[in-house]
């Protein structure tokens, strides 16, 4: 079982090649190439190499999908007795990535 776990958009995720992620907005158009560097431990058959705090020599191909918009979060404040209420919601833009390669 080839894995590594990156780091991208202030989150530490695990990956492995051949399936997709929701990670924070990357610019580029759907069908780009995006090499993710920030490689801080990588398994390949038992060998495993953790980085220090990332391995320098390793990028991860991923292509990029589509770009899509997150759940919605609804934020609501109320001050109490003095009839002030405010309700906006947010939607964060994703981007969905699909891991192509893990190199050796």
């Amino acid at each position: 079982m080839k894995y590594a776990i990156i780091d991208a958009g202030g989150r530490q995720i695990w990956i492995e090649a051949g399936k997709f992620y929701d990670l924070n907005y990357i610019k580029g158009e759907p069908g780009d190439i995006v090499l993710l560097n920030r490689v801080l431990l990588m398994n390949t058959q038992g060998n495993i190499k953790i980085g220090n705090p990332c391995i320098k020599s390793i990028q991860i191909k991923a292509k990029i999908l589509k770009h899509i918009k997150g759940k919605k979060v609804t934020v609501f404040k109320m001050k109490p007795k003095k009839n002030s209420r405010s309700k906006q919601g947010h939607r964060q833009k994703l981007t969905r990535l699909l891991i192509e390669d893990i190199p050796i």
